[in-house]
């Protein structure tokens, strides 16, 4: 199992350091509505938690500071075959990735909003999701928008690409190994970051 992301408060001085601006100019972004926070009661101090930093970030097509992207490496597989899930998650964690599994559209609704995966890997044909809208779903999320969509599933050639149509990275029929799986999901994390906005 992967860590999650820490929950955390920025300072407008955090903010300021991490935009390369003046805290000053944080404080007017706060003022003026653009970026959402709160003040400590009894003291007036701003802070800004930081998935409101994050979607100020993607709202103003700025990029996510490094220190702050989510891990390259962190895999969420939703699939309800514990056995095929078990395999994967296995070969991913041999292969440099941190996995963890959900087994029902419920885990991995919540999971993929705290852990904020760089890859999901989901069976669009497990009970409860709804195929092509489970990727529909996963783009309009913004906890997942800028993750990589992996659909794996018994599904005929034109439902694999109506799910690539429907903003999956890649779509794959079942049966697929686990080791050419990971070799695919290494070369494709190796061609781009997909979290810079």
């Amino acid at each position: 199992m992967t860590k999650e992301l820490p929950k955390r408060n920025l300072t407008t001085g955090d903010i300021a350091k991490l935009c390369g601006v003046n805290f000053r100019t944080v404080i007017r972004w706060i003022q003026r509505g653009h970026l959402k926070a709160f003040q400590l009661p009894g003291r007036g101090d701003n802070r800004v938690q930081l998935q409101d930093f994050l979607q100020f970030l993607r709202d103003n097509d700025m990029p996510i500071p490094e220190e702050l992207q989510p891990s390259g490496r962190r895999v969420l597989i939703v699939e309800h075959d514990t056995k095929s899930a078990a395999a994967l998650e296995k070969a991913l964690n041999k292969g440099g990735f941190e996995a963890t599994v959900a087994g029902d559209g419920f885990s991995a609704g919540t999971l993929a909003s705290s852990l904020e995966p760089a890859v999901i890997v989901v069976d669009p044909t497990m009970p409860g999701l709804g195929g092509v809208e489970v990727v529909r779903s996963l783009r309009a999320n913004q906890q997942t928008a800028t993750s990589r969509i992996v659909v794996t599933g018994d599904m005929s050639q034109a439902d694999l690409e109506s799910c690539v149509e429907a903003g999956a990275d890649a779509a794959f029929r079942k049966p697929v190994k686990p080791a050419d799986l990971v070799a695919n999901l290494q070369t494709m994390l190796a061609s781009s970051n997909p979290f810079l906005a």
